[in-house]
């Protein structure tokens, strides 16, 4: 891994663990195991390295959502999929994470690889609740911008929920929930 990935990786799991402000340069050089003149020479700051970061991390999370929305199976198959992969819910999301630091959403550069996701997200939702109802699978009342906010909403709360309660049960309780009120007038196609 050259050095510039390696600054990029350790600043992903700073944020990640951090967030912005407890993030500090030196921090990062120390768990990528570089010197301040390599960070300098990649990035010209924090702010810069950051938004690499950020926008590796964004990348990261919608092939790892594609993987399931975009695999094999109907609609709610695939919604299925993607509520019920693996995850470690009391890390919480990477991405949703940012969205609750201030300095984050405070800073438009930084800002937009989180705005850029969640918008990606709720858009390939509702295409596959479009898709559903189409096929005959979901009802017609459902509306697929709606619906598809719901679903993310319930992964994002579900992380909350999970840390709050030191429990990843919490978590799994709104997915099944979800899959549940989804699942409600759901037919075969």
């Amino acid at each position: 891994m050259s050095t510039q990935d390696r600054l990029i990786s350790s600043t992903q799991e700073l944020l990640w663990e951090r967030g912005y402000v407890g993030t500090s340069p030196k921090a990062i050089q120390q768990r990528a195991g570089a010197g301040q003149g390599s960070m300098y020479h990649h990035f010209t700051g924090k702010p810069d390295l950051a938004a690499a970061a950020l926008g590796r991390s964004a990348e990261e999370l919608r092939a790892a959502a594609a993987a399931q929305l975009d695999g094999p199976g109907t609609a709610y198959q695939r919604i299925a999929g993607y509520l019920l992969r693996e995850r470690d819910a009391l890390r919480g999301c990477r991405i949703g994470r940012m969205a609750q630091d201030p300095d984050v959403i405070a800073d438009p550069q930084l800002r937009a690889p989180v705005e850029e996701t969640f918008a990606w997200l709720r858009g390939r939702l509702a295409d596959l609740v479009a898709e559903g109802q189409t096929a005959g699978e979901f009802p017609a009342a459902l509306d697929p911008a709606d619906t598809a906010a719901a679903i993310a909403a319930v992964v994002q709360g579900g992380y909350v929920l999970a840390r709050a309660a030191g429990d990843e049960e919490p978590f799994h309780q709104a997915v099944r929930g979800a899959l549940a009120l989804l699942a409600a007038d759901r037919r075969e196609p």
